[in-house]
């Protein structure tokens, strides 16, 4: 009887969470350690799935790096990277497409179908959703004067047509998008995953971007993971080094995306089973969640979250050190935003 009464509490946790994003865009960037495990894979799918069921609109955009690689070594093809971008030649971008719109791309489809849902594959490429030009990387050494360098076939995003997401949206189906892109020539592009998730993020302004990592989240100075930052507080960070590595363009996308119109972004550990439903349907999430909080509405949600707090006592709260992340509201924490 114990275990039926906790899963009824599950289930009323989760609810105001339905409430409030049913009918709501949710771009999941689909990445690391989710993408090889196949535990995680399937419950993966089983989350999108149901998110599409409960009545949210999911749009996933994939990545492939792993398998990128594999597939080249195959060929015999050496890889190079400059500044964490792969120098990508004709042959390495014809390998790059066969993988992210072949293999990848399609096996993320049938996953979605074998769990009960409807799903399309699709590229930056169909119907010139994502448009990009070359990218040009500029880097310098210590001791060297700044030079431009030359990576290839490696695109930065220049405009985003959603048209055929939006004659998607309102099926049965959930697109399945790989990050690849063409310029007004015809010319194909690699673009970052999470850029293209970020982009098409504001393009359809969703309620939420998710992006799926390896990590536990963002971490401070201290090493603990952060459940709730704002963009300013995540800039200094940033600038003032706790913020580093592979963390900093995760988080310049997330900026990016909130500064487009996105209402939150969760930076969330894909090495957690069913991590997208943890993230956004319970109080207590498995990552961090980015707000874009405007000028003067931080106390205010402080204020609610404490007057919240003392009435519900969320895991989080009771989990978190004294502060604005352990005052805040749960309604705050799912990214309620200020003027609501």
């Amino acid at each position: 009887m114990k275990d039926i009464i906790a899963k009824a509490d599950v289930l009323l946790e989760a609810l105001p969470y339905m409430k409030r994003f049913a009918g709501r865009v949710v771009v999941i960037k689909y990445g690391g350690h989710a993408m090889l495990d196949d535990a995680l894979k399937s419950g993966f799918a089983e989350d999108v799935v149901l998110l599409k069921s409960l009545g949210l609109r999911p749009v996933i955009v994939h990545g492939g790096g792993p398998q990128i690689e594999e597939a080249l070594k195959r060929h015999g093809i050496a890889s190079r990277f400059v500044r964490g971008m792969r120098v990508t030649d004709e042959p390495t971008m014809e390998i790059v497409e066969m993988v992210l719109g072949g293999q990848i791309n399609k096996g993320i489809v049938a996953m979605i179908h074998r769990n009960g849902g409807k799903a399309i594959g699709l590229t930056g490429k169909d119907g010139q959703l994502l448009i990009a030009e070359k990218m040009a990387v500029r880097v310098q050494e210590k001791g060297r004067k700044a030079e431009m360098v030359d990576v290839g076939m490696v695109g930065r995003i220049t405009a985003i047509k959603p048209e055929i997401l939006q004659h998607i949206d309102g099926t049965d189906f959930i697109p399945v998008i790989a990050p690849i892109a063409t310029d007004a020539k015809g010319r194909t592009y690699n673009i970052n995953a999470d850029v293209a998730a970020a982009e098409i993020a504001r393009a359809l302004k969703a309620e939420k971007l998710i992006l799926l990592t390896d990590v536990a989240g963002i971490k401070d100075a201290a090493g603990q993971v952060q459940s709730l930052l704002t963009a300013a507080q995540a800039r200094k960070q940033v600038r003032a080094g706790s913020i580093a590595a592979g963390m900093v363009p995760k988080v310049e996308c997330a900026i990016r995306a909130l500064e487009g119109g996105v209402g939150q972004v969760h930076i969330i550990d894909g090495r957690v089973r069913h991590a997208v439903l943890l993230e956004i349907f319970t109080d207590r999430g498995v990552g961090t969640e980015v707000l874009m909080v405007k000028p003067g509405a931080r106390s205010s949600i402080a204020q609610k979250g404490t007057a919240q707090t003392s009435k519900t006592q969320s895991p989080k709260a009771k989990a978190d050190k004294p502060g604005p992340r352990a005052t805040k509201s749960v309604v705050a924490k799912k990214g309620m935003k200020a003027a609501s």
